[in-house]
């Protein structure tokens, strides 16, 4: 069955992320302290080159700190991550079945168990008629919708996603991230979430963290007070949502506003 086990915990110390150039040695991370809890859902929000993505990536082990350490751990069992990007990356060779089946072949699962897991994914998401479609014959929706019945069907204990409906008309995008919680209160998976979006962490996240522009840091931490099950669109409507996106918006203001400042120079 997919989805079975418990998500994983992460704890970060002073991570630290440098680049080099021809010129200099520019930081795109610093002294980023976080911890994440077993099935929480953390949203990330922060001006455009605050290292949002940088850290994700890190996380994925596609790249590595320069400083600071990074733990990631789950009862009794090897961790996995999965990673969803804002296009959804399925190989247009590949029908919906084959492309959410890819990596449990790449490790090695056995027929039966990988059919097994595939038919849960694909019904999660709610795809088992579009099976045989492949990705040009798929709405952009549809599309992202595969590329996360692929992340979880690997069974992942924490699942990344990097602005993943960013790229979705507006209709599209109320559709996914109401797929996306729904899911998530089935499984319970650790889930990191990057997004320009504050009403979109508000509606997904437990947690919200706010970075500072270049170079990044963590400047708060908000607890999103809603519980769950959520109706997106109704809680979308309410005053305390409303009131809480103007707080967070306060908070991340002078950050926005400072990086517009650094790109115009």
């Amino acid at each position: 069955m997919v989805a079975q086990r418990r998500g994983a915990a992460v704890e970060i110390v002073a991570l630290q992320k440098e680049f080099a150039t021809s010129q200099a040695r520019v930081v795109a991370l610093d002294n980023i302290n976080l911890g994440v809890s077993p099935g929480e859902f953390l949203c990330i929000v922060g001006p455009s080159g605050c290292g949002k993505s940088t850290l994700l990536r890190i996380l994925a082990g596609l790249d590595h700190q320069t400083g600071g350490s990074i733990k990631i751990e789950a009862a009794g069992w090897a961790v996995e991550n999965a990673m969803v990007f804002q296009e959804s990356g399925l190989f247009p060779w590949m029908d919906v079945e084959a492309n959410v089946r890819f990596g449990l072949m790449t490790r090695g699962v056995p027929a039966a168990e990988a059919a097994e897991r595939v038919e849960a994914a694909l019904r999660l998401v709610g795809l088992t008629k579009f099976r045989r479609h492949y990705p040009h014959q798929l709405s952009g929706g549809m599309r992202q919708r595969s590329a996360i019945a692929r992340a979880f069907v690997t069974d992942p204990g924490m699942l990344l996603m990097d602005e993943p409906f960013a790229a979705l008309d507006a209709q599209n995008r109320v559709i996914l991230q109401t797929e996306l919680v729904r899911i998530w209160e089935q499984t319970r998976k650790t889930v990191v979430y990057v997004t320009h979006s504050i009403e979109e962490a508000l509606l997904l996240g437990d947690r919200t963290v706010i970075m500072t522009a270049h170079p990044g840091r963590i400047k708060q931490i908000i607890d999103v007070p809603f519980p769950h099950p959520r109706n997106l669109v109704t809680l979308s409507a309410s005053p305390e949502f409303g009131k809480l996106k103007l707080d967070i918006w306060h908070v991340l203001e002078e950050e926005v506003m400072r990086a517009r400042a650094e790109e115009e120079q």
